[in-house]
């Protein structure tokens, strides 16, 4: 390669390197705006929803779904991603967050718990859902509990018996059985550190208000119930049947 035919290679990568800076920056040059806010590879970012906010109507409100996903799960990203900044945790996946945190990472516990739990959540629930399992869920599900219906009663207790904010649960232990257990605030099964009920999740239930005050007001028995309508089983099937 001769001296011109160098600069010349170059100049062409440099020009294509200047390029991307826009891109990088969330510039679109094209049209002149500001592209969606984009994260380095250790940030997390909010995931997708795959479906309207409105399609769950009448159980939970167009309002209160634009809300909670929009704006309470976009703040515990936003505070997670700030919280774990020159951590050991900002090298961590979400699950591996929660099993490796501790009650002295508060900031960490409850953003890191708030992005996870919530992310579980959306997948739990979709529009022209709800009934009951099926295959090997139903079937352990009537070995454990008794009945479907005795199972709903259990994991409903369970949210109203919530005090204050929280979440209840249908995991798996160690042992492949299923329970039902609350816990407080953001935290999790997966929190091996922090929770005495230890597994894996495999439907969870947000019983905080903000999860439900704009339509139910203080009723969370009454949310508790139309949860059944929009229970995502099939996400709930394919979890158990993955573990």
């Amino acid at each position: 390669m001769n001296k011109r035919t160098f600069l010349k290679s170059i100049g062409f990568l440099t020009a294509a390197t200047f390029l991307q800076i826009p891109k990088i920056m969330g510039l679109n040059l094209e049209n002149n705006e500001i592209l969606p806010e984009t994260f380095k590879e250790t940030e997390f970012s909010l995931p997708n929803l795959d479906y309207a906010y409105d399609s769950l109507e009448p159980y939970f409100d167009k309002m209160t779904m634009e809300i909670h996903y929009s704006k309470h799960h976009a703040a515990y990203i936003k505070n997670l991603n700030e919280a774990i900044k020159n951590t050991p945790f900002e090298k961590m996946t979400l699950e591996e967050i929660q099993n490796k945190v501790t009650d002295k990472f508060p900031a960490i516990r409850n953003n890191g718990g708030g992005h996870y739990n919530h992310t579980f959540f959306w997948k739990n629930i979709a529009p022209n859902a709800g009934g009951e399992p099926t295959g090997k869920l139903a079937e352990n599900i009537k070995n454990t509990f008794g009945s479907f219906d005795k199972f709903k009663e259990q994991f409903a207790q369970a949210g109203k018996t919530r005090f204050g904010s929280g979440w209840v649960w249908l995991s798996v232990n160690k042992n492949k059985k299923l329970f039902i257990s609350s816990t407080a605030n953001q935290d999790n099964p997966l929190m091996t550190k922090i929770v005495n009920e230890k597994g894996t999740p495999i439907l969870g239930l947000d019983v905080w208000e903000h999860a439900y005050y704009l339509k139910y007001q203080n009723k969370r028995p009454d949310f508790i119930n139309a949860f059944w309508n929009v229970v995502n089983w099939k996400e709930v099937e394919k979890r158990f049947e993955n573990l």
